[in-house]
C-alpha cells in the first residue's frame, strides 16, 4: 500500500498499473487530470492477510489541490496475491 502511495506521489502509472490485479487495472490512468494536487499524507488504519491470498488495507490519504483545505480519502483496499505479489483489486469508501 505504501508503495503504491508513493507511486501517486510520484505519477508513477506505470508502476500503480503493475501493481493492479488484471482483472480491474483500467485501461488508462492519467495521474495529470488535477492541476495542483499535492499529497500531503498517508496513514494506514489496519490491514489483514486473510491467509487465502486476498488482503485488505484501510488508509486514510490527504492531499490539497492548490490553495483549498485538505481532503481526506478514506478507502478499504483489496488485494489478492498473484505468482507472489500483491496486487490491488479494488476499495471501497466508508461512510
Amino acid at each position: 500500500m505504501r508503495s503504491r502511495y508513493s507511486a501517486y506521489v510520484l505519477g508513477l502509472a506505470d508502476y500503480l498499473k503493475a501493481t493492479w490485479h488484471p482483472d480491474t487495472v483500467p485501461a488508462a490512468l492519467d495521474l495529470e487530470d488535477t492541476p495542483g494536487l499535492r499529497w500531503i499524507g498517508l496513514d494506514v488504519k489496519r490491514h489483514a492477510d486473510f491467509g487465502d491470498g486476498n488482503a485488505m488495507v484501510e488508509f486514510v490519504a490527504r492531499y490539497k489541490v492548490g490553495g483549498e483545505p485538505a481532503v481526506r480519502m478514506h478507502e478499504v483496499s483489496r488485494f489478492e496475491r498473484v505468482d507472489g505479489y500483491w496486487l490491488y483489486v479494488d476499495g471501497e469508501f466508508p461512510g
